[in-house]
């Protein structure tokens, strides 16, 4: 999506794996890595948009007996699953994945269905893996939320397993992160990832803005959004001091108002004029308030908005988005394990599927961007449609970690005089 993109039609999806905490600011350690990360998004988004156009504790001690039963006769390994840094660890892939059908679960949180095809990556992994059964925590918490359920239930068999959290609240986090390299760890370049593999670069997409062109006719610009006629219906994916979604929603509207990447306050002050115009809703966004017609305009990612237009498309409604000139903004969203996962094998196992040829192309078909899809285009492994279907192959802009530092304690300190 850039300047000029035609709108197109699509839907909604709720706020899923947002990015949050982003008002928090990193210590020394986590801005190192930031600068790593932000550079990756940048980098790694501008391959992806150049292969676009040339191609397109488990608590138990029987239950660790198991694994480690399971791991040994798989052919090695026989280490500890949860200090496994890579699938050598267990003699292997078979030596993985019988560890984690030993385990027979595992704990995701954060993702709904529609979000980046999220749906279908789930039922891809239960069919390939039928021996491990998949609890869906809060499908649309935010990723502090990710954190604070992991720190509340340390210890415990709910904690969750894995996380997929947007950069602010990855950086912040490290120290909740178990170290893991996956199979395809080579081809994901090193500005993408962690150097250890606490946390790995997965997808992204960019902000848009989505609307039900059924009942307010077309929208091109931000400034339409103050019209009486949206009264209570303009809404972010979140709040954007805890989630990323909207963390980046305020970005995108500074940008579109004069802003940059640096000054971010023209994005608040456009928010502030939508509140006073009695237009900024007052509650949570979810799939089900667009459904209803609750945010009839939604602020969140392509790979949303494609979702959710089918579901407004079942109902005789016409979902649509656009982004606002000179305002395509990205972000990748990353990977990471619970250092403390009750399930361990399982944690690591959905990893390595998440980074396969298969969950990659799923996400793809949702409209996100996968961090494998140029080395994927190359080794002739891409699905070439769902590569051609994507809304744009231009290369977003890209906060850097301390301009993302910066806004994070721009919004913790203003956000408040608009969202209350």
């Amino acid at each position: 999506m850039i300047a000029g993109l035609a709108v197109v039609t699509l839907t909604l999806t709720a706020c899923g794996s947002d990015s949050g905490n982003a008002g928090s600011s990193a210590g020394s350690a986590a801005t190192s890595a930031a600068s790593a990360m932000t550079s990756a998004a940048s980098s790694a988004m501008s391959q992806a948009s150049s292969a676009g156009s040339s191609a397109m504790s488990e608590g138990s001690s029987a239950t660790s007996s198991a694994m480690s039963e399971a791991t040994g006769s798989a052919g090695g390994g026989g280490g500890d699953p949860k200090t496994a840094t890579s699938a050598a660890d267990f003699g292997g892939m078979d030596g993985l994945v019988a560890a984690a059908k030993a385990e027979g679960k595992l704990n995701v949180i954060a993702l709904p269905p529609d979000w980046a095809n999220y749906g279908e990556v789930i039922k891809a992994f239960q069919a390939k893996y039928p021996e491990i059964q998949i609890d869906q925590q809060q499908p649309n918490a935010s990723s502090a939320d990710e954190i604070t359920a992991a720190k509340t239930n340390a210890g415990t068999q709910a904690a969750p397993d894995v996380f997929d959290l947007g950069t602010s609240v990855t950086l912040d986090n490290t120290d909740v992160f178990a170290p893991y390299k996956v199979a395809a760890w080579d081809d994901i370049a090193d500005v993408s990832k962690e150097s250890t593999g606490l946390w790995v670069n997965d997808y992204t997409g960019i902000m848009a803005v989505g609307y039900d062109a059924t009942t307010y006719g077309d929208i091109t610009s931000l400034d339409q959004l103050l019209d009486p006629k949206f009264k209570g219906v303009v809404a972010l994916n979140g709040n954007p001091t805890e989630a990323g979604t909207a963390f980046n929603g305020v970005v995108m509207a500074a940008l579109a108002n004069g802003g940059s990447l640096d000054d971010i306050s023209k994005g608040v002050e456009y928010f502030q004029k939508v509140k006073d115009a009695g237009n900024l809703f007052n509650g949570d966004a979810t799939p089900a308030t667009v459904q209803s017609g609750e945010t009839g305009v939604l602020f969140d990612w392509t790979y949303n908005q494609v979702g959710y237009a089918a579901k407004l498309k079942a109902q005789g409604a016409d979902w649509k988005y656009f982004v606002p000139e000179g305002a395509a903004l990205g972000s990748y969203y990353n990977q990471a394990i619970n250092a403390d996962a009750p399930h361990p094998a399982a944690a690591r196992l959905w990893e390595e599927f998440l980074y396969s040829p298969e969950a990659q192309n799923l996400w793809l078909k949702g409209a996100a961007n996968p961090i494998l899809q140029e080395s994927m285009v190359k080794a002739g492994t891409i699905d070439q449609a769902a590569l051609d279907a994507l809304p744009t192959k231009e290369t977003p802009q890209v906060q850097t970690a301390d301009q993302i530092k910066a806004a994070g304690e721009y919004l913790t300190a203003n956000w408040s005089k608009v969202g209350g």
